[in-house]
């Protein structure tokens, strides 16, 4: 997944992703405890793009998507957050759309 993927990026996460040959999206993470210390902000990391998530499921591509912290992310607020899995959702969206003939 790490080397075959495209990704998105900004100052709070990194998103990989790739096609899958399933007819849904599939979520996973890689938040590292060196840029995320405590492990109760990794885990409201991960409950914040769980919902995000949860939430743009249905309008996203067939993908399998992997989540990548950045140092910002864990002093980000959950509005400016949430803002940040918009944005590359709809970077998500975007490429399906130019990908299709």
């Amino acid at each position: 997944m790490f080397r075959q993927s495209q990704r998105s990026s900004d100052r709070f996460f990194t998103v990989l992703y790739r096609p899958n040959s399933l007819n849904m999206p599939r979520l996973g993470f890689a938040i590292s405890r060196k840029k995320v210390r405590h492990a109760t902000d990794r885990n409201r990391l991960k409950r914040i793009v769980r919902e995000s998530f949860r939430i743009r499921c249905a309008e996203l591509p067939s993908v399998d998507l992997v989540i990548l912290a950045r140092d910002a992310a864990k002093s980000g607020a959950n509005p400016e957050l949430f803002s940040s899995l918009t944005g590359h959702w709809s970077t998500l969206q975007n490429a399906r759309q130019s990908a299709q003939p």
